[in-house]
């Protein structure tokens, strides 16, 4: 019995952590209507389009995502959007690329 609830509670808590440390597309999306849509002046599907999957993957391996966005919306400032929740806003950026065929409602 003990041990069940060992592995009970391990579960729940690998559940949790793995559930914190992936970024997510959806959490994304309500960041950048809250955050950016109105600094950038654009909707999340303009914002997303500006480029393929494959280059938002390489802003997003190169460390140079907040770059590009300062770049895409210059009235956002350096430090305006946490590193944390950047990691949100890339994924849903790659998920609605403009060579993903997926549209955002943002």
């Amino acid at each position: 019995m003990k041990l069940l609830k060992i592995i009970m509670a391990g579960t729940l808590a690998l559940g949790i952590a793995s559930s914190t440390l992936s970024a997510d597309a959806a959490k994304g999306q309500k960041l950048f209507s809250k955050l950016l849509k109105e600094p950038c002046g654009m909707t999340g599907a303009k914002f997303a389009a500006k480029h393929s999957q494959e280059e938002w993957k390489a802003l997003k391996a190169s460390g140079k995502f907040e770059e590009e966005l300062i770049k895409i919306c210059p009235n956002v400032k350096a430090g305006d959007v946490k590193e944390s929740l950047q990691e949100h806003i890339i994924d849903f950026s790659i998920e609605f690329a403009n060579d993903s065929g997926n549209v955002p409602s943002c």
